[in-house]
């Protein structure tokens, strides 16, 4: 065992109090963060905190699905961690079934930062940074790898068939972003693990070619391009993709084949139509793509159509408006619309049932 993971796991092991008083508040409907430690390929361990709706110092022995529901721009966890402990309610799972998690992306001034943990600046984590403080070097991106490989190790979830990944505005920005470029879907899926992504009322996306929405068609922007020559740098386009995309990266068409295969589907508030929405990416790379969220996410699902067609790739990624929504997350997922949307059934239910044993 490394020194230092041998220090992270006596830090772990001293905050486990946490996570045992959690269990209980869980239980009263008042949760705490809880500590977790976890490790990826050729990095250091870390400490990484979360909302559960079980104690995380003594998981529960049959978990069949795993929900975890990122947060937005203000990183409160908590308060989704509260919605999506009333999703599950409306949609009827049990807690014994089904592990809630809200990870939480913290930054330097947020209360409850600790040592051993990584730390990000301001909304860098949005895009899939690297922490800047603590443990550094530690992006967003793999914190969800190394989250889904925690979950996937049959030693520790012998039972799980399905995780839900749920991400609504800032988290939606990340969520959708990691949907096209991880590589970890597929080892899941291969040992009877499902995967479905949620991509919620996100400002902008990540488009794999450099063509824009364009009267009723999409060309490339050849006129905007002058006022903004990098719209198809990441995080809006391929250009100057992340280290996360190892090399030989994976071009455009490569990576819309392989996320067309993908459980992908898109909501959004049926009212989140205000162009001048204070947490809307005004960016001019953002506002090629439309001028609200509405726009925004129709214009995607036109686009990957469009590649669909061109590319000769089927894609069947589904797209929801939310009816009497703007973009608060409340009331957009205590829609009954929405439940049904991001669990569905019985296909959802037949789909773990079908799954049959793990692979080892």
């Amino acid at each position: 065992m490394s020194l230092a993971f041998a220090l992270a796991l006596l830090l772990t092991s001293l905050l486990g109090h946490c996570a045992t008083a959690s269990a209980a508040s869980t239980a009263s409907g008042d949760a705490m963060r809880q500590p977790l430690l976890l490790e990826g390929p050729a990095r250091p361990p870390y400490t990484f905190a979360l909302y559960a709706n079980a104690d995380l110092g003594q998981l529960p022995s049959h978990v069949r699905q795993a929900v975890l529901i990122l947060h937005g721009v203000k990183r409160n966890a908590d308060d989704y961690f509260a919605i999506g402990q009333h999703l599950l309610t409306m949609a009827g799972l049990a807690a014994s079934d089904n592990l809630l998690l809200a990870p939480n992306f913290m930054a330097h001034k947020d209360r409850g930062v600790l040592p051993g943990m990584p730390v990000w600046g301001g909304g860098a984590w949005m895009q899939g940074e690297p922490s800047a403080r603590g443990v550094t070097g530690i992006t967003s991106f793999q914190v969800l790898d190394d989250l889904l490989r925690w979950l996937g190790d049959p030693r520790r979830f012998p039972d799980l068939r399905e995780i839900v990944l749920i991400g609504h505005s800032a988290g939606a920005q990340l969520l959708q972003r990691y949907a096209v470029l991880n590589a970890v879907t597929e080892e899941l899926q291969q040992t009877g693990i499902h995967v479905r992504y949620v991509i919620s009322s996100p400002s902008s996306y990540l488009y794999l070619s450099p063509e824009r929405p364009l009267g009723d068609g999409f060309a490339i922007p050849t006129m905007q391009m002058q006022a903004c020559p990098r719209y198809d740098d990441y995080r809006y386009g391929l250009q100057h993709a992340p280290a996360y995309l190892p090399p030989p990266q994976l071009d455009g068409r490569q990576l819309f084949a392989r996320y067309a295969a993908r459980d992908v589907r898109y909501m959004v508030g049926a009212r989140d139509t205000d162009p001048q929405h204070r947490y809307l990416d005004h960016a001019c790379g953002a506002a090629m793509q439309g001028q609200t969220r509405v726009a925004r996410q129709l214009a995607y699902v036109g686009s990957e159509r469009d590649l669909s067609q061109r590319w000769q790739i089927p894609v069947d990624h589904p797209q929801r408006q939310i009816p009497g929504a703007a973009h608060g997350a409340a009331r957009l997922f205590g829609a009954p619309e929405a439940v049904q949307w991001i669990f569905p059934t019985p296909s959802g239910a037949a789909r773990r049932e079908s799954a049959g044993s793990r692979l080892p």
